[in-house]
Parts: structure tokens; sequence; C-alpha cells
């Protein structure tokens, strides 16, 4: 587990980078509209509107957010190695439990101000992204623990 960290920076970003991408496609906008709303949680609604800079700053909160995620599931599989056994199941799970956090916590607990409308084909859309997300963190943590790097 010593080089943790330096398999949770790579999962994090790659898995936050597909992410924004899924978010991009889900509601058919720019992946900048994307980087604007997640610096909203943040910086609050005025975000949306401001210069380029909140681009960067909605680009790092998804990446740090990211790889604080990577990290707490590779913390999860040193200690109990069935995650890493069985990569898939486990990669499904955490999605499902990030989404449900993602969601029910962290977005409605930010600045950001968004609505809570439930919309199925939304909620499906959603947590079919958070399930590719746990699913590439887990199959990224699998193939670190098989190269020894944890």
């Amino acid at each position: 587990m010593k080089h943790w960290l330096g398999a949770a920076v790579p999962a994090g970003l790659i898995a936050g980078t597909v992410d924004i991408g899924a978010a991009s496609i889900i509601n058919w906008v720019d992946p900048g509209l994307i980087l604007r709303v997640i610096a909203s949680g943040l910086l609050g609604r005025a975000a949306r509107h401001e210069g380029p800079w909140v681009l960067v700053v909605g680009l790092l909160l998804q990446w740090a957010m990211s790889i604080l995620i990577a990290a707490v599931f590779l913390i999860a599989a040193a200690k109990l190695p069935v995650l890493l056994r069985r990569w898939g199941l486990a990669g499904i799970a955490y999605g499902v439990a990030v989404y449900v956090v993602m969601t029910y916590v962290v977005v409605p607990l930010s600045a950001a101000g968004l609505s809570s409308e439930f919309v199925l084909l939304s909620m499906a859309e959603n947590l079919a992204a958070m399930i590719v997300f746990g699913l590439i963190l887990s199959y990224l943590t699998q193939r670190a623990a098989r190269r020894k790097i944890l």
C-alpha cells in the first residue's frame, strides 16, 4: 500500500475526466458548462457567469474529488482484497455508493443551488455514469495491485 497515492492520482484523473465527458453527453451541453456547474458547488451560482478561470476551478475540483474517491477505494481494497478479486462487482457497487453520496449529500450541501427535481431518465443516466466511474477505479486498482504498486 506504500504507493497508493501513485495509483489514486491516475485512476482519479482518468475516471474524473471520463465523468466530465459523460455529464456533457448526458446533458447535451459543452464540457465547459459542466465545469462551471462543478465550480458553482464551491463558488455559488455566480460561477456560471464568471470568466474562463472558473473552468480551471471546476476541473481542479473534479479531479480533486475523483482522486479522493479513488483513494477511498484503494484503501478499502487494501483492507478487503475481495474488492480486487471481484473488481467488476466492486466497481458497480462503488459507483452506486458514489452516486448516492454525491446526489444526496454532496450536491445538496454545496453552494451550487441546483434543483432537486426527480427525473427517472436523468437518474438512470447519472447512475450509469457513476457505475462507469466505479468500474474505471476498480479496474485500475486491480491492475495496480497486480503490478505490486499497492
